[in-house]
């Protein structure tokens, strides 16, 4: 169970135990990525029904909130370096790496970063309004399978967090997951969407950076999110 507290401290600001760890066991954290991603959505849907009492609106910006917190904002930190590594891009590898490196978040990465806040929060209202909860639980487990995927099929883009989890995921913890994925489809048929999603972002990642970083994974892990959000509430929409 190393795996999971260290993925539990690594994704979450959730309390946990201190454990002894070296580099090998924090890149097998990954394979544990998914059920942490179970208990973020626990928390989220926790918050959403708490607050929805009051009203849509509040309920949606709780989830938004407990969702931020929950993770500290590590996914969304991704998502706006990626978008600012994608405005240098043209200046070449240097550049781009020299970015990706920049603790610093440039204009591209507050509007990412901004975009996407508005997008989850519209979602989460319209899924609230309709009291469609079950999507809250399961969409932050299916895109947290997403790691697993880029990690084999992408190169690292770098020396880091993405070459180190590269050698960590073996295909039986894919198909595992994977196999988890399509059972809970069965109350939420919106998730088989989630393997064309990461399909998509790892070959555009491929095509315009190259290769897969910690960012990479993190960026993909948002807007997968978000994607997954969408297809629930247009399929919800049509039954």
């Amino acid at each position: 169970m190393k795996g999971l507290v260290l993925a539990i401290q690594f994704l979450t600001r959730l309390p946990m135990p201190k454990v002894t760890a070296n580099e090998t066991d924090f890149a097998r954290s990954i394979r544990w990525f998914p059920a942490v991603g179970a208990i973020v959505g626990l928390s989220v849907m926790f918050a959403v029904n708490l607050a929805v009492r009051i009203d849509p609106w509040i309920g949606a910006l709780a989830g938004l909130l407990c969702w931020v917190g929950v993770t500290g904002a590590l996914h969304l930190d991704g998502l706006g370096d990626i978008a600012d590594a994608c405005g240098a891009v043209h200046k070449g590898r240097d550049r781009l790496l020299a970015v990706l490196a920049d603790p610093h978040v440039g204009s591209f990465g507050v509007v990412a970063i901004g975009l996407q806040l508005i997008v989850k929060l519209l979602l989460l209202h319209a899924l609230v309004e309709r009291g469609m909860m079950l999507p809250l639980l399961l969409i932050p487990f299916a895109a947290r399978i997403g790691p697993l995927l880029w990690a084999r099929m992408l190169p690292p883009l770098h020396a880091g967090l993405g070459a180190r989890f590269a050698d960590a995921v073996k295909t039986i913890h894919i198909a595992l997951w994977i196999s988890l994925l399509i059972i809970a489809a069965w109350w939420l048929p919106a998730l088989l969407a989630a393997p064309l999603l990461m399909l998509v972002w790892g070959l555009w990642l491929k095509r315009r950076l190259g290769g897969i970083s910690g960012d990479g994974h993190g960026a993909g892990i948002e807007l997968v999110e978000s994607g997954l959000l969408f297809v629930a509430l247009i399929a919800g929409g049509a039954a």
